[in-house]
């Protein structure tokens, strides 16, 4: 039986920005504009369980260009 990927903490975080961006409520960070994609909404509720902390994988890094 493999281990959860991810933790409680980063679902009640994703579960929250999810909420607020369907209020209009959830916005960037610099910007301050409104979230507008489900996508986003979701990265921004796991990037906040990684600073407090929680089970969360790495966010996968842009990939170099080859030459």
């Amino acid at each position: 039986m493999a281990s959860r990927r991810y933790g409680r903490k980063a679902a009640q975080k994703v579960e929250r920005a999810m909420h607020e961006m369907k209020r209009g409520e959830r916005h960037s960070g610099r910007s301050g504009k409104r979230v507008p994609s489900r996508k986003q909404a979701i990265a921004i509720g796991l990037s906040e369980a990684r600073r407090a902390g929680g089970k969360v994988p790495r966010a996968p890094r842009a990939s170099r260009k080859h030459r």
